[in-house]
């Protein structure tokens, strides 16, 4: 059994695009290992302060994009070898998993959309748990793990302070931001700042990075079901 004419043509751009997507997934694969071992964010996430991780919730979705990459690596490889082999059963395996990653990512996407600034605001309430413990006169114990937590993220992110910083952060501030002098204290971007930018273009990053595959998985589905039909109604020799 061989299709001909316009479904060859079909069989040929869903290999084609069942590639992409394959190099798709290796992609996402690699931003999302990437993601896990960026120096930035990594510096920021194995703090602890008063026996409290700092929040962990990119990680998971870190760890998500990694399945989801690994799962479309496979899933795409099966979509080529089922297009060259016209296999309906193939070709059949390929749409169900297909229909599954796509409503997968429908739903992440929401998921994602609607806690977009979870991450960036737990990080803030994590730095500004330090904050004030930092700028404590009392001297309190964990002062000296605080001002330690400080300094790794005003030295990942090149910041200093919330932005809405009090007298008394002022007087200490040579303290907790040995590298800036006091003219760059003036023109220092506060950290809330610096973590919600943060955040926002890796976000973005793999938002668009979804859309794009969204858009191959769409195109794979019509593809996959018009070669399906054009092998069902093919000659048999």
């Amino acid at each position: 059994m061989a299709v001909t004419g316009c479904t060859q043509c079909i069989k040929y751009m869903l290999f084609f695009f069942n590639f992409i997507f394959w190099l798709a997934g290796g992609v996402i694969l690699g931003v999302a290992l990437w993601l896990r071992h960026d120096s930035q964010t990594s510096n920021l996430l194995i703090l602890q302060f008063e026996g409290n991780q700092a929040p962990g919730t990119f990680y998971i979705s870190v760890y998500i994009l990694i399945a989801v990459g690994a799962v479309m690596m496979l899933v795409g490889f099966l979509g080529c070898y089922g297009a060259i082999q016209e296999s309906q059963c193939l070709l059949g395996t390929f749409f169900f998993f297909l229909v599954i990653l796509f409503a997968c990512e429908v739903a992440a996407a929401i998921w994602g959309f609607m806690n977009r600034d979870t991450i960036s605001k737990e990080l803030i309430n994590f730095y500004d748990s330090a904050y004030i413990k930092a700028v404590d006169v009392s001297g309190s114990p964990s002062k000296d793990s605080a001002i330690k937590v400080l300094d790794v993220f005003h030295t990942t992110l090149d910041c200093c302070g919330k932005g809405d910083d009090t007298a008394l952060f002022k007087q200490v501030a040579s303290a907790l931001c040995p590298k800036k002098s006091p003219e760059d204290f003036l023109t220092s971007q506060s950290c809330h700042d610096k973590l919600i930018e943060l955040f926002s273009e890796k976000l973005y990053l793999i938002g668009l990075a979804a859309l794009v595959v969204a858009v191959i998985m769409i195109f794979e589905m019509i593809f996959t079901m018009v070669l399906c039909c054009g092998i069902r109604n093919s000659p048999v020799y």
